[in-house]
């Protein structure tokens, strides 16, 4: 880890300001992300500007939806009796991320901003990662492909996106506030992510002299019954090998509307909506949803090692149906 400075930003305008300033500046909040960018030599900034006393740790709901302020505990959210109540599948997701210590530090607006933990970009020492070091090719394709994506991959980049709560906020069609030196922008959690295509070192969409300030969730039918699943290699403390993220309405045991979103399988957030199509008017049976979503996996794209990751995705979104309209 090299040296860097340090300031500190009282309001969104002057950390703004201060990135825009300087190229070689990163905003550190709960630093549960971006300290271990440090130390593995991920990110070398030169500047580091603290925002964790900027204003913008609210959880508010009302009658247009939720809303979370950037700055917001991902404990504090999950705790939030609002959140359990008209939100299950948000406490859900973040609940089943990281450790209660680091949920205890990390922010919303940092969780989005997570990189990915493909091994090969994490790597102690040096190897292929266009990602990490563009131009010199994706040493995943022709190596370890257990975790990597099915859907939005390409030549130059197969790795997947490590967050639980962006999946969830996915599937609810959350959207994400920003704000930089001219002015503030929303922008939709599906866009927020980019797909690696020919640039896979950009994670987002997200201006290098923009911040995150805030997260609403727009209420709709289908928020209190939500539900998130998380299929891991082991029983705590890792990511995610599949999960799911889904959300109905119905009427009686039929389907008025259903949401559902995969994470561990895309560089960002996947949404199903052929899945979504056609569970509308499907009974909730398991032999019925799962006719319903199958043909959804048509386009999964799997290499050699994870074409396992195929039927269990599958798999987690039915289970994940199920247990939901119970």
């Amino acid at each position: 880890m090299r040296d860097f400075g340090y300031a500190r930003a009282d309001d969104p305008a002057l950390a703004v300001a201060a990135i825009a300033a300087d190229s070689g500046a990163r905003l550190i909040a709960g630093g549960t992300e971006l300290v271990n960018l440090l130390k593995d030599g991920i990110d070398e900034p030169e500047l580091l500007v603290d925002i964790s006393r900027v204003p913008l740790t609210g959880i508010e709901t009302g009658p247009g939806g939720l809303h979370l302020g950037a700055l917001a505990r991902m404990s504090d959210v999950a705790a939030s009796p609002l959140v359990r109540r008209d939100y299950p599948g948000i406490a859900e997701a973040l609940e089943l991320s990281a450790s209660a210590q680091l949920r205890n530090m990390a922010t919303m607006g940092g969780n989005l901003m997570q990189r990915t933990r493909c091994p090969y970009f994490r790597a102690d020492y040096h190897l292929p990662c266009n990602k990490r070091r563009p131009g010199t090719g994706c040493a995943a394709l022709t190596g370890a492909t257990r975790a990597a994506a099915l859907f939005g991959a390409s030549d130059m980049c197969v790795a997947t996106h490590p967050s639980d709560v962006a999946v969830m906020l996915a599937a609810l069609d959350a959207t994400v506030q920003a704000t930089g030196p001219q002015a503030a922008r929303i922008i939709s959690i599906l866009d927020f992510h980019r797909l690696p295509g020919d640039a896979p070192e950009r994670d987002t969409i997200l201006g290098r002299d923009e911040m995150i300030t805030g997260i609403d969730v727009p209420a709709s039918s289908v928020t209190a019954r939500s539900h998130y699943v998380k299929v891991r290699e082991r029983a705590s403390y890792e990511f995610a090998l599949v999960s799911a993220a889904v959300a109905v309405d119905l009427d009686g045991i039929v389907i008025r509307e259903a949401r559902v979103a995969l994470g561990g399988v895309a560089p960002r957030p996947w949404r199903l909506p052929a899945a979504e199509r056609a569970l509308v008017g499907v009974a909730a049976r398991p032999g019925d949803l799962q006719a319903a979503i199958g043909p959804a996996f048509a386009d999964a794209r799997p290499l050699p090692g994870n074409e396992f990751k195929v039927k269990l995705a599958e798999r987690t979104v039915l289970r994940a149906l199920t247990e939901v309209i119970r």
